[in-house]
């Protein structure tokens, strides 16, 4: 059916790497819902970019700790339920809303495909905000299977709810992490939607990912990017600036991360009976591989501290002397890391909150590319 199309990548103009705001300065006004630990909020920091929290929300009291700790929001811009917020009072106040609202499967009543086929769901309140406040464009994430969920039904419920309940048009496609620089496979779909009706949108064409899994890894001393002098690893294409930014005269630009070198706790790190159950190799019902130091890794879990399957958790062995072959699990740390939050996120919370806000967060390079292509600050107040 037309609405399972994915929309074009764009492979004929400039990279969004190399693409310029034409409004640098332009103040965007931000809303999110559904809002984790906020990664279009950091997304719009590490691209050093003017932006003012509208509101945001997020059910999870871990969630709201993380958020406060680490961007500029009063307690009346932020709602604990969805189902409760009234947004009309912001209608044409947003500049870009952003959301990846839980789907549930929809229950097709009269083969509408449309608004009222998803009734009792988080996402028609997700639309109902898009709706009241009437954002210059909004970005939906969610797991890559969805637009391929009952043969395609559920996407076309969700779509034609974003084009003709809410008048956007829209485009989406399933982007991979791995392709925009951060060295995690994590396919998710994103929609973007405008409210204007003649926008033409290409989404970001894949780069090749320079970095590999243990460049993010804190007591990894090694590799091209390893910097002896100062302890740490300047992941960044520049040689010129390494040293500026490892001494921390100079600011990481939005595709450089500055990683200090530190030891890991002995706690993440698998006892030898358990080590040897991670490496074996499964039932019949459940093979796993026994894969374990990954170039590109796995989807990042929620449940990261408690998972103990070499075929679905990230696990790494290179150093020899703790347990058997040195086997531990990702840190929280590492684990934001991977999902494009750099070092200066305020980690204010439990490790295993730390492990499910990453698991369930959006990747921040990702989003940086869909900014960089959407030239974002056109849509912001100058």
């Amino acid at each position: 059916m037309d609405s399972i199309q994915e929309s074009e990548i764009d492979l004929d103009g400039l990279n969004w790497l190399y693409r310029e705001f034409s409004h640098p300065n332009a103040k965007i006004r931000l809303a999110t819902t559904f809002s984790g630990i906020g990664a279009i909020e950091f997304a719009l920091k590490r691209l050093n970019l003017n932006y003012e929290i509208i509101f945001a929300g997020d059910v999870n009291i871990n969630c709201k700790k993380s958020y406060f700790a680490n961007y500029e929001i009063d307690s009346e811009s932020w709602h604990n339920d969805i189902c409760a917020f009234k947004a009309q009072k912001y209608k044409n106040k947003v500049d870009l809303l952003v959301g990846g609202a839980p789907c549930q499967a929809f229950s097709i009543v009269g083969n509408r495909l449309g608004f009222e086929d998803t009734r009792g769901t988080l996402f028609r309140e997700f639309a109902r905000i898009i709706d009241e406040c009437k954002p210059k464009v909004f970005i939906f994430e969610n797991v890559q299977g969805l637009y391929k969920h009952d043969n395609g039904n559920t996407w076309q419920v969700i779509s034609n709810t974003f084009r003709e309940h809410c008048g956007y048009n829209i485009f989406f496609r399933r982007l991979n992490s791995k392709n925009y620089g951060i060295p995690q496979h994590r396919e998710r779909l994103f929609c973007v939607g405008f409210r204007r009706k003649n926008i033409k949108f290409r989404f970001p064409a894949p780069i090749d990912c320079p970095y590999i899994m243990y460049d993010f890894m804190e007591d990894y001393r090694g590799g091209k990017y390893y910097v002896e002098k100062f302890d740490m690893k300047v992941l960044t294409q520049d040689k010129e600036r390494v040293e500026g930014l490892a001494s921390g005269r100079l600011s990481p630009k939005f595709n450089e991360f500055v990683f200090k070198c530190s030891t890991v706790a002995d706690k993440y790190y698998l006892s030898e009976t358990v080590a040897k159950y991670v490496l074996a190799g499964g039932s019949k019902s459940f093979k796993t591989s026994t894969e374990t130091d990954l170039a590109i890794a796995r989807p990042l879990l929620q449940s990261m501290h408690k998972m103990h399957r070499a075929g679905v958790d990230n696990y790494v062995t290179y150093n020899k002397e703790k347990g058997i072959n040195g086997l531990r699990r990702l840190t929280p740390k590492e684990c934001l890391r991977l999902m494009g939050f750099s070092d200066n996120f305020n980690e204010c919370v439990s490790n295993t909150a730390l492990y499910m806000q990453a698991g369930n967060s959006i990747v921040v390079d990702v989003l940086i590319a869909l900014l960089k292509q959407l030239d974002i600050t056109k849509y912001g107040k100058k």
